[in-house]
């Protein structure tokens, strides 16, 4: 009974606290997600009051959270948006892929921690933050610019790409060698391009027959059938997370609608468990060595990434002014960094890897918001200060006072993008 009550305590003070946090920073129209990490590091190991009796059922309100989070990534996207998006954009996440993933990867063998968490690491710096970028995108009033467009559809190939990334990872962590670890990725692949094909040719029955008018009845069918795979999925080594955003994929039309709306309450809530358990398994103390590769990493990254927005945004014939936009829009990471780095964090790979990547999402998570505001106005700024003036320079006089030759003026008025 004590311990029962000591529970109760614990976690009614964890989820109150959550939404007193949530609401602070929705009233500073700022992500709740590094609040999250903190309230985490508080209360966790070396933190300013230790959790006991919840921790476990934090734990396994951490691993909910993070299949709930893929579920409804995948509601947003049909497989036909999907199937588009990676004929039309994908050397753009090739170059995504390229330019932030390597730094990830360079770090972790310069800090000497080996190729499995140099592949961990990479997927840390290389998926940017679709919730954040989301709601800095509508705070910002960009929805409907032409540059975004090229931010989602590179968002989606990220999104894609982790349905690959994560039964790698999975894979690496646990141990298994070159033939099992291929044998995992292929039926990771199998089951994903299996479920992209059954969503493009049957979606519709899929949602008929999980669709029903009573509210009740279709969260329970979607949620139980979400968990069901999820759990299928980690018993194969594919990935829970990878399980429920097939899931996802494959429900379409009204049913997803609906899902989505039902879900997101309970999305919300079991993501900022998951945050804070992330936070409790990070000892505060650890941070400030890691500090300093962590800002560094940031630094780098974040110019990567609004060189790839760049890039994808000019390739599309979007105008230099939207072009940054677009690649300071990209900046922010969040929520699937931290999952990978959890990933690896309860494997025990390396213990510096948890602190970095907090450290690294602390950074970026509030950098973020800024570099989509601001990038596109100091660019102009310094290409306006970089470009000759367009008054031509006095001519030289002669001994009698007389000019001493015509000069041209500038033929070229100063272009700008609108």
């Amino acid at each position: 009974m004590h311990s029962s009550a000591v529970f109760l305590i614990e976690f009614g003070a964890i989820i109150l606290g959550l939404g007193l946090l949530g609401r602070m920073a929705g009233r500073l129209k700022f992500s709740p997600i590094p609040l999250y990490l903190l309230a985490g590091l508080a209360f966790g190991e070396g933190g300013l009051l230790p959790l006991g009796a919840s921790e476990e059922f934090v734990a396994i309100g951490a691993e909910i959270g993070v299949i709930l989070l893929l579920l409804m990534l995948g509601l947003e996207y049909t497989a036909t948006d999907l199937v588009t998006n990676l004929k039309t954009q994908y050397p753009a996440g090739l170059v995504d892929g390229a330019l932030n993933a390597l730094p990830g990867a360079a770090m972790a063998l310069l800090l000497g921690w080996g190729p499995v968490a140099a592949v961990v690491l990479a997927g840390v710096t290389w998926i940017s933050s679709s919730g954040v970028i989301a709601k800095v995108l509508g705070d910002l009033g960009r929805l409907g610019n032409r540059e975004t467009p090229v931010v989602l559809s590179i968002l989606v190939l990220e999104d894609l790409a982790m349905a690959v990334y994560l039964p790698i990872v999975t894979a690496l962590l646990a141990g298994a060698g070159l033939a099992a670890g291929s044998v995992t990725l292929a039926i990771a692949l199998g089951v994903a391009g299996l479920v992209l094909f059954v969503a493009v040719r049957y979606g519709r029955l899929i949602s008929r027959f999980v669709s029903s008018d009573d509210p009740e009845k279709l969260l329970l069918v979607v949620l139980g059938l979400t968990l069901l795979v999820a759990g299928i999925a980690q018993q194969l080594q594919v990935s829970a997370a990878v399980g429920a955003f097939l899931v996802g994929i494959a429900l379409s039309g009204e049913v997803a609608e609906g899902a989505h709306n039902l879900l997101s309450p309970l999305r919300d809530l079991f993501a900022a468990v998951f945050f804070v358990f992330f936070g409790l398994h990070t000892d505060p103390t650890s941070i400030p060595p890691v500090l300093l590769p962590a800002l560094a990493l940031a630094v780098v990254t974040a110019g990567t990434k609004i060189a790839t927005g760049y890039w994808a945004a000019r390739c599309n014939g979007i105008s230099a002014k939207g072009s940054w936009r677009a690649g300071g829009t990209l900046v922010a990471r969040g929520e699937f960094s931290i999952v990978i780095a959890g990933l690896a964090v309860s494997a025990g790979i390396e213990p510096s890897l948890g602190p970095l990547a907090t450290a690294y999402v602390l950074i970026l998570v509030v950098i973020g918001p800024l570099t989509a505001r601001y990038t596109e106005p100091v660019a102009s700024w310094v290409i306006a200060r970089r470009r000759p003036s367009a008054a031509p320079a006095p001519a030289p006089r002669t001994a009698a006072g007389e000019t001493g030759g015509a000069h041209d003026e500038l033929a070229d008025s100063v272009r700008h993008d609108r």
